[in-house]
């Protein structure tokens, strides 16, 4: 190596070591500013957590409470509205069958297109005047129009069998009636949607006559008697 070159690798070493310097103080001020920037942030949760007030703490709890809650008056009406129709409709098919020669008595069942447009015109419009649209409502609501598209896509499968329907029908209203059960904490209409379980085995292995009673009688079981004691817990009360 000449002497040229030997001084030129000399000069080298400050630079890079002087290069390596900089670098390293780059990179703990990266770490130092990030630092803080999170004890920062740190101290401004901590401060707004102090400067919540006792007022403020009550209404997020009341906030939190009302997510689960359930309007009473609206779930009565229709467990009532729905067990006297079906009921009619049921008790007068089962009477056209055994009394009459009315080839087609299922045909008592059509009333149940303008119930539906009564409970959905209902509930729209108790829904307008509820503030405060809870996740325990909306699983209500949702488990009931899984059951309505249920019952319309079964109602198409089975047209040609329409004198046979009754237990399967009991079959799916049993699981929404049990999930309102759940959510709005009604222990009566828990039992009712067991009622119906046992009912629609009643009714398979029952008869024609038992058979047909058999929707009838859930409809006293699963939503009438839970819908009046429902009822009486105040039409202002809410769960």
């Amino acid at each position: 190596m000449s002497f040229t070159n030997y001084l030129l690798f000399q000069a080298k070493i400050p630079v890079k070591l002087f290069g390596l310097y900089y670098k390293l103080l780059y990179i703990c001020n990266i770490f130092i500013l990030l630092k803080y920037i999170i004890v920062k942030l740190v101290n401004a949760m901590e401060n707004e957590e102090k400067l919540m007030t006792g007022e403020e703490s009550l209404k997020v709890i009341t906030a939190m409470f009302n997510k689960s809650r359930v309007n009473l008056t609206q779930s009565s009406f229709h467990l009532l509205f729905w067990g006297w129709l079906i009921f009619a409709c049921s008790l007068s098919e089962f009477l056209l069958w055994k009394l009459t020669d009315f080839a087609t008595p299922w045909y008592v069942w059509f009333f149940v297109i303008p119930g539906v447009f009564v409970s959905l015109i209902y509930g729209y419009a108790k829904g307008k005047k509820q503030h405060v649209y809870t996740y325990a409502t909306g699983i209500y609501v949702w488990a009931w129009i899984g059951f309505l598209f249920s019952s319309v896509v079964f109602f198409i499968v089975h047209a040609d069998q329409m004198e046979s329907v009754g237990k399967y029908m009991l079959l799916m209203a049993a699981m929404p009636t049990l999930i309102s059960g759940i959510v709005i904490k009604f222990r009566p209409l828990i039992w009712g949607a067991i009622s119906f379980w046992i009912i629609a085995l009643v009714a398979h292995f029952g008869g024609d006559i038992i058979s047909g009673l058999a929707m009838p009688v859930a409809m006293i079981t699963g939503y009438l008697i839970p819908g009046y004691l429902l009822r009486t817990k105040g039409s202002h009360d809410t769960i």
